[in-house]
């Protein structure tokens, strides 16, 4: 059958706070921001809206730095993306990642300029920030389109609908309706009642009510399919954001999947793709001797998981380091639990919740459990639980020193000593070293010193003097005293 137009797929990415679910909750019509935690997105959601009689496609990319491989992935399933750049503040660094994402995915972008409504909106210098970045936009040396919104206001929106049907238009978005599916991971999640679970987006060809969806080395049949509302359908056409569960194991986000025709090629073809998505294989490196942080990550989606295991590769010590000890999808189980208690870990659980029997196993064994909801929250904590467990380190400092001219008289563990004064201060209670041609033999501390035969409690100006060490080693003539104090951080 021959190729027709289908809906296009779009990205809408940019910074952290800077109106990209607030411009989808416009065109919605529906309180999306309300929902999320923090304010921020943290997973990649996908829509369908209509304008003017045609259906959108929208998907909704984390803008927090941590969700940079989200955002990518969001991007890669795209046909077209919209660049968000708020009026108040102009390009951001998270910007510039979600450009590099886009660019990377070689699809086309249009820009909103979002948050015009706002007091201290600029739009002549949001503009002239993405000039200084190379996004040379219409009517200023350029050809990206741009629209400036509000989504309070709602100005600007349609305007940004029409360019993104134009850009589609010239794009060419075409699909076979009549093939077998074909299309985008976008994410996966351990559904408590309905298994490994995952969100697609249908790329090429239609998906009904039969054969078996394959991604990566996960299979599942095609028992129900759901639409973006979680209402059940019987047949997903291309561009379709979709919901399909019963995989033998979490998809990995981001990877393609096919259909076909029954379980015994799902297998074949599931055994074939050996890129399997694992990041529970993730590990942090432990240099030896070094402290470590180790961690069970619990998450309600694989994207979250494959974030937080990215933000916290970043978080870095010179005297310990994370160790990632389990990660996975769903609540906090016993088993979660007895892997922190094996481990001496911590669970770190985000945007989940923990069983009754977890629960009570965790109070019972002492072993903590950190919720969050909000991702650099929790980076915030780990990066503080991690410098708690760093070993404090030492640091010497020289007092004062004197070479050794004479032994008088040793026992076991004190030696009488005559020295003359180089540097510094030399206090009774000092803790000493002795070093021999630079090399250091012993170390001790001064019980006692003496000058002009009348004890004292310093030796700080030059001249000969008198001191009994306490030490286990003997001192020779030419051996250095080094008096010295020692400081933990």
């Amino acid at each position: 059958m021959a190729r027709e137009p289908r809906p296009p797929v779009i990205a809408v990415m940019g910074h952290i706070d800077h109106g990209k679910s607030s411009l989808l909750d416009y065109i919605r019509k529906a309180n999306i921001v309300a929902g999320e935690a923090g304010g921020i997105t943290q997973h990649v959601a996908a829509y369908i809206a209509l304008h003017n009689g045609r259906s959108v496609t929208f998907l909704d990319t984390p803008g927090h730095e941590a969700f940079k491989a989200l955002r990518a992935r969001g991007a890669a399933a795209a046909d077209i993306a919209i660049l968000i750049v708020a009026a108040d503040e102009g390009v951001m660094p998270q910007t510039l990642d979600a450009l590099a994402a886009i660019q990377e995915a070689h699809i086309p972008y249009l820009v909103a300029i979002t948050k015009i409504d706002k007091n201290n909106a600029d739009v002549e210098h949001a503009k002239n920030s993405l000039l200084e970045h190379g996004i040379f936009l219409e009517g200023m040396g350029g050809d990206v389109s741009y629209a400036l919104t509000s989504s309070k206001t709602g100005e600007g929106i349609s305007e940004l609908l029409d360019l993104v049907l134009l850009v589609a238009d010239l794009a060419d978005i075409t699909a076979d309706p009549a093939a077998r599916a074909t299309g985008f991971v976008l994410e996966s999640t351990q559904d408590p009642k309905r298994g490994a679970s995952a969100t697609l987006i249908v790329k090429d060809g239609a998906l009904a009510l039969d054969g078996f969806v394959v991604a990566g080395d996960a299979y599942a049949p095609v028992r129900f399919i759901e639409d973006f509302r979680g209402k059940r359908i019987e047949r997903a056409v291309p561009s379709d954001p979709i919901r399909i569960s019963g995989f033998n194991k979490l998809p990995a986000a981001g990877s393609l999947f096919i259909v076909v025709k029954n379980k015994k090629e799902a297998e074949s073809l599931a055994k074939k793709n050996i890129e399997a998505f694992s990041v529970s294989s993730e590990r942090s490196a432990i240099v030896e001797g070094m402290a470590e942080l180790p961690l069970v990550v619990k998450a309600d989606v694989a994207g979250s998981v494959d974030a937080i295991i990215h933000e916290l590769g970043k978080i870095a010590s010179e005297r310990a380091a994370i160790r990632i000890v389990s990660s996975g999808v769903g609540c906090v189980c016993e088993t979660d639990v007895k892997t922190a208690r094996a481990s001496d870990g911590i669970i770190i659980a985000f945007n989940v919740s923990t069983d009754a029997i977890a629960n009570e196993l965790a109070q019972r064994d002492n072993i903590t459990i950190l919720p969050f909801s909000i991702i650099y929250e929790l980076s915030a904590k780990v990066r503080e639980l991690l410098e708690a467990c760093a070993p404090a380190t030492t640091s010497e400092k020289e007092l004062g020193r004197a070479m050794v001219l004479k032994a008088f008289s040793s026992s076991a563990r004190k030696h009488v000593l005559g020295a003359r004064y180089i540097s510094g201060i030399l206090t009774v209670g000092n803790r000493v070293k002795i070093l021999r041609k630079d090399i250091e033999i012993a170390r001790g501390s001064i019980t006692n010193l003496q000058q002009a035969r009348a004890d004292v409690k310093e030796i700080k100006t030059e001249g000969d003097f008198g001191t009994e060490i306490e030490m286990r080693e003997y001192a020779i003539y030419g051996d250095i005293l080094v008096a010295f104090t020692v400081s933990e951080s």
